[in-house]
């Protein structure tokens, strides 16, 4: 398995990576009518200009030249943390889940992130999603118990935030 920084010519992958994975890692969590109803395509022009502006690094990962996850992470959207290095999203194809990719990619990314340097890194992760929160505690990341809320098809739901700081642990 090999990870490089994603190029535009790489969206439509990782839009159809973002599309399957939220389908099997959300199936029972989020309404499944929105997962059915969840196009391949959903993310492409988010992502285009996201690798486009330089907004987010996006890396990909595949093995056998077929691309199989992917990480998107840059500078804290959150207007409260300017100084602070966020994860905006790790997916992998559902046969991919559990096998050692995801830790792969977050290693990628706070590597870069440390390069970058910021000191300190967060990403959010839905209060249901236990697979992920696990996969984030077992990677030393702690959730601080700050939260926002979302919706999706009249249904609210509780994304908790999970930081990790450089100080404490070294790469």
């Amino acid at each position: 398995m090999e990870i490089r920084k994603a190029t535009l010519h790489d969206v439509k992958h990782i839009s159809r990576i973002h599309a399957l994975s939220w389908k099997s890692a959300y199936k029972g969590i989020i309404p499944q009518a929105y997962l059915d109803d969840l196009k391949e395509d959903f993310w492409v022009s988010a992502l285009e200009n996201w690798i486009k502006d330089d907004v987010l690094t996006a890396q990909i990962i595949f093995e056998n030249d077929r691309t199989i996850g992917c990480v998107a992470y840059g500078k804290s959207r959150d207007k409260s943390l300017p100084d602070w290095g966020e994860i905006v999203s790790i997916y992998l194809l559902p046969e991919y889940f559990g096998k050692g990719c995801g830790n792969k990619l977050l290693e990628t990314a706070l590597l870069d992130l440390k390069q970058s340097d910021y000191q300190n890194i967060y990403l959010w992760v839905l209060k249901e999603n236990l697979r992920a929160r696990h996969f984030y505690e077992k990677n030393k990341l702690q959730c601080n118990k700050d939260e926002c809320i979302c919706e999706i098809m009249g249904k609210q739901f509780t994304d908790i935030r999970y930081i990790y700081s450089f100080e404490n642990y070294t790469q």
